[in-house]
């Protein structure tokens, strides 16, 4: 499952360096996967909406492997000091799932 940064996000910006998936963007930046760049409207290509934030930090499901094949855990969790990096309900995966999202990510170059 992939990890969602909840409302208490206090912006810090701790998190986003440490994502190996560039996963992690400031809120109201747009995003990109591969060579497109995505609004804070636009669906992901797995179909994921609500994810982007304009006032906080957020995570997009289709980038987020919860730092599978790089880390023991999710890095984003790890430091960051409000504790609102959280399991996302709505972007569950197997680890088999997440490792086949790191090496599709690894093939576009992130």
């Amino acid at each position: 499952m992939a990890i969602m940064i909840t409302e208490d996000c206090i912006n810090c910006g701790a998190c986003e360096p440490e994502c190996p998936n560039t996963a992690i963007y400031e809120g109201g930046a747009e995003w990109k996967l591969g060579d497109k760049t995505f609004g804070l409207e636009d669906a992901a290509p797995s179909g994921a909406t609500g994810f982007a934030k304009a006032d906080f930090f957020y995570i997009v499901p289709d980038k987020c492997t919860e730092c599978v094949g790089f880390h023991d855990e999710p890095q984003c969790a790890a430091v960051c000091p409000v504790d609102c990096c959280v399991q996302d309900p709505n972007n569950v995966e197997s680890k088999e799932q997440l490792l086949a999202k790191k090496d599709y990510l690894d093939s576009l170059g992130r």
